[in-house]
């Protein structure tokens, strides 16, 4: 009797030690997945059901495993909804961590330096992240403006360019908001107490900078650009830059006109004196850094050398000559 029951230990204890030796091995060994597997996890999805779909695509070689580490670590109820994609080799507990972290795949959207707000809606509305309507009516909305801290009439201007990833499904609302935040990063304590010191509100501030964004793709000119727009508010002298006329027209072509430019608008910095009523693009980094950090010149003029650089002078003579010269060599 004493050794049939010795038998039966030893061979529960073999069987018991197979079924821990194989579930360590489920544990450790990543499964390669067949392909590149695309799962979406829906909003308020079961555990039990993601982790079926894992197992059937072959992600995971057991949904059961899966579900019982997540009752070990308790984190049943804390996968995330999104679109996930599996690629590389994984243990069920890396699968069940990018469930938990939410790391979900990830669209981009980039916006370049001086896009408009009009640009920058239908670039979105292109790519398929929002609707136009939509993405309109929040940049123009008083009370959406106001809950993001921006005190202006739309969001011109404060939809900061970068490239941004995000989850595909982010509400219109969320986009902008993420552009408006990531503004207000852009803006150092240097700059705020630059502005603060030249006695500029920050919608003046980002005002300018969108003039400097628009009138020069070349960074290291940004200073000497804001400088002649420095010099020329301090002795009210229109600004007179064309970006600020083909803002405020609707029928421009690709080419100002002297209609254009004596068509009186708003932002019509040919007629009216000092900074337009605000942004007429987003501007960078170098540009905000250049709007309250000017070159020391006393140059009041330039003029496009043709090749993206401009030719800077001190008097209206020798703009003139400078504009002849340029116009010249372009013909």
């Amino acid at each position: 009797m004493r050794r049939f029951f010795l038998i039966i230990f030893l061979v529960s204890a073999f069987v018991v030690g197979g079924l821990i030796v194989s579930s360590w091995r489920l544990l450790i060994t990543p499964v390669t997945p067949p392909g590149a597997v695309s799962l979406d996890v829906t909003p308020g999805s079961s555990l039990q059901r993601v982790a079926r779909n894992l197992e059937e695509q072959g992600v995971i070689s057991h949904a059961l495993l899966l579900r019982l580490l997540a009752k070990w670590h308790e984190q049943e109820q804390q996968i995330h909804a999104g679109r996930y994609t599996f690629v590389a080799p994984a243990t069920a507990e890396e699968v069940l961590q990018r469930l938990v972290r939410g790391d979900v795949d990830r669209v981009s959207l980039t916006i370049p330096e001086g896009y408009t707000l009009q640009q920058i809606i239908e670039r979105i509305g292109e790519e398929g992240y929002g609707e136009v309507d939509t993405l309109w009516q929040l940049a123009r909305d008083p009370q959406f403006i106001a809950s993001l801290g921006v005190e202006a009439d739309s969001l011109e201007g404060y939809l900061f360019p970068e490239t941004y990833r995000f989850v595909p499904g982010t509400s219109e609302a969320n986009l902008l908001r993420m552009m408006v935040e990531e503004f207000q990063r852009a803006l150092s304590p240097e700059n705020h107490e630059a502005a603060r010191r030249l006695g500029l509100s920050l919608h003046e501030h980002v005002t300018l900078a969108s003039l400097i964004e628009k009138e020069t793709g070349v960074v290291a000119e940004m200073p000497l650009i804001s400088s002649v727009f420095h010099n020329r508010l301090a002795i009210n002298m229109r600004l007179q830059t064309d970006p600020t006329v083909v803002y405020g027209v609707e029928d421009y072509s690709g080419t100002i006109t002297r209609r254009h430019l004596n068509t009186p608008t708003p932002y019509n910095t040919y007629i009216i004196y000092g900074l337009p009523p605000g942004p007429i693009a987003s501007p960078g980094r170098a540009a905000l850094h250049a709007a309250v950090f000017p070159g020391e010149s006393d140059y009041y003029y330039f003029v496009s050398r043709g090749d993206g650089s401009h030719h800077f002078s001190r008097t209206l003579r020798e703009h003139n000559n400078a504009v002849q010269k340029y116009l010249r060599n372009r013909r």
